[in-house]
């Protein structure tokens, strides 16, 4: 037997080096974060099924990175589709992380984190879910986050929509909204910045749209960039964090009274029990409205007005 190799194998995935430090600060090992991964396949894996995937790995001793193209010695039984990935301006072939098998695999190359896109790999032009961001100042103003997701549950509730919350297992919050099929991307995008901007409203003091950090004021960033192939960390992922964390689904009523610390590899399996929380807070896709995607039109894309803001700021700085 290899010395690396523990001698322990599932679905046919040899696990190694499993009592190795998952990485530094982790305070949990490889096993950790298989036990944890596979005791939590059957609410990750709906969440990831289908959807072109992102990992984030981290090798011991080195820098965590992140895989979006899959590496040469990945098993055949591992499902791809390549798809254009706009940052590196080429095709990627992406993995599809839609058993258990493959999630294994995943956990047995250090991938700790799993960032899905919200569209589907036959329906890229589509998004299932708006997702409203919310990013505090700094990491322990996890309680500000938390404030401005009631201030989305509000926007959205004016509006007659719901959206399911988690934390993002960092710092911050997610609010989750699912849609129907209707909507094409530049809809969607409109709708979340319209969201956004209606929750900056109901509390400038607390939230701001603004994109550039030097413009939040120490405010909470409602982000609303996540659309069309983008990712975002999925529901019960782990993340790249001491104590490792996962990212949590959370009723409303209890969002006042959680961190991000309270929910980990460690504890996580134990406080869902039987449950699955964020199928549960989910609910029925939803049509938006109308002169909610129209307000949203009216609203500059933020990543486009910040580059030309910061182009424009440059050549401030150099006259």
């Amino acid at each position: 037997m290899s010395p690396k190799n523990s001698g322990e194998s599932r679905e046919g995935v040899a696990l190694t080096n499993l009592d190795q430090p998952l990485f530094d600060g982790a305070d949990a090992t490889k096993r950790d974060l298989v036990e944890y991964l596979d005791g939590v396949r059957d609410r990750i894996l709906p969440e990831l099924e289908d959807r072109p995937l992102s990992v984030i790995r981290v090798h011991r001793g080195q820098e965590a990175f992140m895989q979006k193209n899959v590496p040469k010695y990945t098993p055949s039984w591992v499902r791809t589709v390549r798809f254009w990935a706009e940052t590196s301006k080429r095709d990627v072939s992406y993995a599809l992380c839609n058993d258990r098998r493959t999630l294994l695999w995943f956990a047995n190359q250090r991938a700790v984190e799993y960032h899905p896109t919200l569209v589907r790999a036959n329906r890229p032009d589509r998004i299932t879910h708006l997702v409203l961001d919310l990013d505090p100042p700094d990491g322990d103003a996890f309680s500000m986050a938390v404030r401005a997701a009631h201030l989305v549950r509000e926007a959205l509730a004016e509006l007659g929509l719901e959206g399911a919350v988690k934390t993002s297992g960092a710092k911050g919050v997610h609010v989750f909204v699912p849609i129907d099929d209707q909507p094409p991307p530049d809809d969607s995008a409109a709708a979340t910045r319209a969201i956004a901007a209606r929750a900056e409203r109901l509390d400038p003091k607390l939230a701001t749209t603004a994109f550039m950090k030097e413009d939040r004021g120490g405010k909470v960033f409602v982000d609303s960039t996540r659309v069309g192939g983008t990712t975002v960390i999925a529901a019960y992922s782990p993340r790249v964090r001491p104590g490792v964390p996962v990212s949590f689904p959370v009723d409303w009523d209890d969002l006042d009274d959680v961190a991000p610390a309270d929910f980990t590899v460690h504890t996580a399996l134990r406080q869902l029990g039987d449950g699955d929380p964020w199928a549960a807070h989910m609910v029925e896709r939803q049509r938006l409205p109308a002169e909610l995607v129209e307000e949203g039109h009216a609203i500059p894309v933020a990543r486009v007005q910040a580059m030309h803001e910061g182009k424009r700021r440059a050549r401030a700085r150099r006259g």
